[in-house]
């Protein structure tokens, strides 16, 4: 008989696989789409940093409408929300319609990343945590991995237009399998409230965090990962790949994709040695690892060089999937799941808003390699700051 934890596992990975998917699809020829509107590159910037903005804004109020309404109407909404984004988007005259089209379809897509995330500390157990996220995070990264294949199909045969269709629809479904197949949650983490107490307001609830010295240095760890990542990975290294190394597009696309495949083949297990070993085991030295990934980027000269350096940021990317957000659900208190996983969606989604922006300022006033070494300080240093002040959350056999 399939355990209740295992079902919910299943419907959450087809419903990310189906969300991740669409949005993968749309990455080749978002930029594309945005030029056609004649605005410059730091605008085309900008249709990518107010998707990172606007799952920013709707971290907490997920949180709140998982913990009052229940997690399905949470994801249903999200699906909604994401669906009416992109189909506006094809719809847009203008490029500031543009603009909150691509807000709206990020606030639904937040929703559902936040929500899934509340899930997951939901059905788990610190002894299986980091297995669990490890399956649901390979599939995620999977889908946005493999996303761009049909999405570059789509735009080249049938028009920038495509992957907005694609990418509405997939979300409309996703919805569609949140309201009926997806079975709630919410009431497992009420369990673990002691009978009687209430939970305290949501400003108590967050100060409570805020005070938890380990839940603040995880939430750093995700930011610095989230601003090196869009800041780094998708700005700055096809930059790299293409003029300095002056690599033709399809060595940087396999390039690129050593790295995501070695990253997936790393996630499960990372997953296992979390739960073996403890979440510290995995955290310090996968930031340590991926500050090192940007140092070799900045280093790089041949397309052997540039791969070495994709394959050891893509295997401590995928030694890092599961690690933060398991030590972040193993920090929150009883029946606090969402404001807990909220927060800290909400603290990482700052560097997807801050990094393409900070990044691009960098390389234009100081140069590539700059940016590279900057994000290698940053890593680096949250990395030695958890190692050093961050408790362990799960010790196993506790």
């Amino acid at each position: 008989k399939m355990t209740f934890e295992r079902q919910v596992l299943i419907w959450m990975c087809i419903l990310i696989f189906v969300n991740q998917l669409g949005f993968g699809v749309m990455v080749p020829s978002l930029p594309l789409y945005a030029e056609t509107f004649g605005v410059s590159s730091a605008a085309i910037g900008g249709a990518i940093a107010v998707y990172g903005l606007a799952r920013f804004v709707m971290a907490i109020p997920s949180g709140q409408v998982s913990d009052k309404w229940g997690r399905k109407p949470a994801l249903a909404i999200g699906g909604l929300l994401a669906a009416s984004g992109n189909f506006l988007s094809i719809y847009a005259d203008s490029y500031p319609e543009f603009l909150m089209a691509r807000f709206l379809s990020g606030a639904g897509a937040g929703m559902v990343v936040t929500t899934g995330t509340v899930i997951l500390a939901d059905i788990t157990t610190p002894a299986r945590r980091g297995r669990v996220i490890a399956i649901y995070q390979g599939t995620f990264i999977f889908a946005v991995g493999i996303g761009p294949f049909p999405g570059g199909l789509l735009a080249h045969h049938y028009g920038l237009l495509a992957p907005f269709w694609f990418c509405g629809f997939a979300s409309l479904i996703a919805g569609s399998l949140a309201l009926f197949a997806v079975p709630e949650t919410r009431h497992l983490a009420q369990a673990k409230v002691i009978t009687g107490t209430k939970l305290p307001p949501l400003l108590t609830q967050l100060k409570m965090l805020w005070k938890n010295i380990g839940f603040v240095l995880v939430s750093g760890v995700a930011l610095s990962h989230a601003l090196t990542r869009t800041g780094g990975l998708f700005n700055i290294i096809p930059i790299i790949g293409s003029f300095r190394i002056q690599l033709p597009y399809d060595q940087i696309g396999i390039a690129l994709a050593i790295g995501s495949l070695l990253g997936l083949c790393a996630v499960y297990p990372a997953g296992m040695a979390v739960d073996r070993w403890g979440r510290k085991s995995v955290i310090v030295p996968f930031t340590i690892i991926t500050g090192a990934s940007f140092l070799l980027f900045a280093f790089a000269d041949t397309f052997l060089l540039f791969a070495a350096a994709n394959a050891l940021w893509g295997i401590a990317s995928g030694i890092g999937g599961s690690a933060p957000a398991a030590y972040a659900a193993d920090s929150a208190p009883p029946g606090m799941n969402a404001s807990a996983m909220s927060l800290f969606r909400m603290l990482g989604d700052i560097g997807y808003v801050v990094g393409p922006i900070l990044m691009g300022i960098i390389v234009d006033m100081h140069g590539a390699n700059t940016a590279l070494f900057l994000a290698t300080f940053i890593l680096f240093s949250i990395g030695i700051a958890f190692a050093r002040f961050a408790p362990e959350s799960y010790k196993p056999g506790m």
